[in-house]
């Protein structure tokens, strides 16, 4: 909580409407936030219209900020909360699967020349929105599956499938670019 004490004069600031501590806090959080929604959004325009309609909504409901948790996972939480909806907008399904029983929780082994940030970032962008909108949640943002069953408003073991089929796909696309790597070697 050391967090909250250390931005709680910046935070009264920002509530009272001083564009100066408006400015420190977006300095202080853009970056990261505008990271978790180019993850969520894919595109870089996207990302970019959902951060800054984020800290529009973060300014304007800053009264309503308690101090019950951090400030940047209250901003965090707004991010990803209009990240999702704009996704929503788009239409994107998720697949409710509730009578086909437990999800799938094998461990995937990927071999280790797949472990580059880069192919992986590539391959998480070529997922289905809902697999990557599920497969963020889970492994950027560390949100447990009945938090993403609850944002979602999807039931726990649509949210475990999902995921478990979106760490499926990810290998295969992995395992298809370094096949077409090889060939063009």
């Amino acid at each position: 909580m050391a967090e909250i004490v250390l931005h709680k004069d910046l935070i009264e600031k920002c509530k009272s409407g001083n564009q100066e501590a408006q400015y420190r806090l977006y300095d202080l959080y853009a970056k990261g936030m505008y990271n978790i929604c180019l993850r969520m959004m894919k595109n870089r325009e996207d990302a970019e219209d959902v951060l800054q309609n984020s800290f529009v909504d973060v300014f304007t409901k800053m009264h309503q900020y308690g101090y019950q948790s951090t400030p940047g996972a209250w901003i965090k939480r707004i991010v990803i909360n209009n990240c999702l909806n704009q996704i929503k907008k788009k239409k994107i399904f998720f697949e409710e699967i509730d009578n086909v029983g437990p999800a799938i929780e094998e461990e995937v082994h990927i071999p280790e020349q797949f472990l580059q940030v880069d192919k992986i970032k590539s391959g998480i962008s070529q997922l289905a929105p809902g697999f990557r909108t599920v497969l963020n949640l889970y492994l950027m943002e560390g949100y447990d599956h009945q938090e993403i069953a609850d944002i979602l408003e999807v039931s726990v073991s649509t949210s475990k499938t999902q995921y478990s089929r979106a760490k499926k796909k990810l290998r295969e696309i992995l395992i298809e670019d370094d096949k077409t790597n090889s060939l063009l070697a």
